[in-house]
């Protein structure tokens, strides 16, 4: 794997009658999708495969997002859902030989957690550590550079505010 792009589910219904599990897309959720995946595949950050929660949020994100990526092969997984960051971390290890470049949508405050913690691995800067402590917005996307020992180092952070 060359490059891992860790997103949260974009904004979803306060409620569902199937329980948070089967919560899907708000209108601006599904517009916020949209526009990421347009945006990731601007700056070439075209996954070849795709790690799912199986919450219907997610799910209908992953919609959104991978009208913009062609073919990828996707995973789709109920062990992601609301998962905490290690469980997050050995579902991208787990792929790492099979993706040039892996995407992984899933749950606050798990994908939260991991990408601070990749970012405290890889030395990054203060001002990094600081732009990710202010939390992990949905729909967002932080993108990570892997190195041939398979260690992400931070590239990019993408929101749907800031694209707007």
């Amino acid at each position: 794997m060359q490059r891992l792009i860790l997103m949260r589910h974009a904004k979803a219904e306060a409620s569902a009658p199937g329980g948070d599990v089967a919560r899907p897309l708000s209108e601006r959720g599904r517009r916020d999708a949209a526009a990421m995946g347009r945006a990731l595949a601007e700056r070439g950050l075209k996954p070849d495969m795709a790690l799912v929660s199986g919450a219907q949020r997610t799910r209908d994100t992953w919609d959104g997002v991978s009208e913009h990526f062609g073919d990828v092969e996707l995973h789709v997984s109920d062990a992601l859902y609301n998962a905490p960051a290690d469980v997050l971390r050995r579902a991208v290890e787990a792929a790492e030989d099979q993706a040039g470049c892996l995407l992984l949508i899933a749950h606050n405050p798990g994908v939260h957690q991991l990408a601070v913690e990749y970012l405290i691995e890889s030395a990054a800067s203060p001002s990094v550590l600081d732009k990710m402590s202010g939390g992990f917005p949905t729909g967002a996307a932080a993108i990570f550079s892997v190195d041939v020992a398979g260690r992400p180092s931070y590239e990019g952070w993408l929101t749907p505010e800031t694209l707007a």
